[in-house]
């Protein structure tokens, strides 16, 4: 009972707060039945909330008839830990189903949202960026960002000095586009937008606990560690006219997430090089920024999934940062990076299913935030 005696952990279970138009929905919480958000650094953040609806006398029903919900509505979604209040996420309801089957007593009204996202997508934009002067990725970003309300979650990257570049379609699009073309990624978060490299830097999240006696919150953690991934990538621009470029290898530049990288280097084996495909691209900052992410990505050889209990982690876990883990030994506790997060309130309490990425062995994490540190 050791680690209980000193904890700190936040023991009330957690609350779901939903608002729409910035008005907390308090009154129709008795039909709510679930509340799932999924959070992915690959997609845009979506969330459906589920409730039952019923019939009244006048023949109205209790939710489908309610103005709130109805598209476009602003809608926040928090997790509440006793007197601290944490932001799921936070976006626009996209559309309302109604589901009337039969049995008159179990008609549903689902409730689908999105990020920030959904509103840099409604109106096709045709402009020609750095038509007068050169200007980077990292600007154009900011300028959407705030043509849209939207602030930057930190410095965009840089990206590619572009001139004379296309617009023909909309904003959240042409982003992706350029996120794509620069290896970068785009996250919604709090009411500011991420546009750069993953954000391997940021602050480390508190830590998930496995098999920690009282302490542990994490009650699944499945991990593989795949040696089949490339240690390097090469890349060959397409040419224009002409005998092309020899190849060029690309390792990757992430912060090591932990004390050792992985690798084959040492396996006595040839170099373990991939070469995705050219795709056209005679542009080599273009086709460099792609190797580079591929590279990237195929460095995180660890893969994680696993289930948390939200109500004992006492946070919500955030995609695209770091996040410590503990619990599972020298070799793979540590730094890990949050890939994926499905946070689910529901009449079990709040559990959050996760997906993690690590590029690195060994136990990273620093004896003053080690819950287990000195513990036998």
């Amino acid at each position: 009972m050791l680690l209980d005696l000193f904890s700190d952990t936040k023991r009330q279970p957690a609350e779901c707060v939903v608002k729409l138009d910035n008005g907390e929905i308090d009154d129709m919480y008795p039909a709510l039945v679930e509340v799932v958000v999924e959070a992915d650094r690959s997609k845009w953040t979506t969330a459906t909330l589920v409730f039952e609806t019923r019939r009244l006398e006048d023949g109205s029903w209790i939710v489908q008839d309610d103005d709130r919900f109805k598209s476009w509505v602003p809608v926040t979604i928090e997790a509440v830990f006793g007197d601290e209040t944490e932001e799921v996420m936070r976006g626009y309801v996209r559309e309302v189903n109604a589901d009337f089957p039969a049995e008159k007593g179990s008609a549903k009204v689902t409730v689908t949202c999105q990020d920030a996202s959904l509103l840099m997508d409604r109106q096709h934009v045709e402009q020609r960026w750095g038509e007068d002067a050169p200007t980077t990725d990292g600007q154009i970003a900011a300028q959407i960002a705030q043509r849209h309300g939207l602030q930057m979650l930190g410095t965009p990257g840089e990206g590619q000095t572009v001139q004379d570049l296309n617009q023909n379609m909309t904003d959240v699009r042409f982003l992706r586009r350029r996120a794509e073309a620069n290896g970068y990624e785009i996250i919604f978060q709090e009411g500011k937008m991420h546009f750069g490299d993953m954000r391997l830097d940021a602050d480390t999240q508190a830590t998930l606990l496995v098999y920690a006696g009282p302490d542990t919150n994490c009650i699944r953690f499945n991990l593989r560690d795949d040696g089949h991934k490339p240690d390097k990538v090469a890349y060959q621009v397409a040419a224009a006219v002409g005998t092309e470029e020899p190849a060029v290898t690309v390792e990757p530049n992430l912060r090591l997430l932990g004390n050792e990288p992985v690798g084959s280097a040492n396996a006595g084996l040839d170099d373990f090089v991939w070469r995705p495909s050219r795709r056209g691209i005679n542009d080599d900052s273009q086709m460099q920024a792609i190797a580079q992410q591929l590279a990237n990505e195929q460095s995180m050889k660890i893969m994680v999934d696993g289930e948390l209990d939200g109500s004992l982690y006492g946070h919500v876990l955030r995609t695209g940062e770091p996040v410590g883990v503990d619990g599972v030994g020298e070799r793979y506790s540590g730094t890990y990076y949050v890939d994926a997060v499905t946070h689910r309130f529901d009449m079990n309490g709040y559990l959050a299913t996760f997906r993690l990425l690590r590029n690195a062995y060994g136990d990273d994490l620093a004896g003053d935030t080690n819950p287990l540190a000195g513990v036998l």
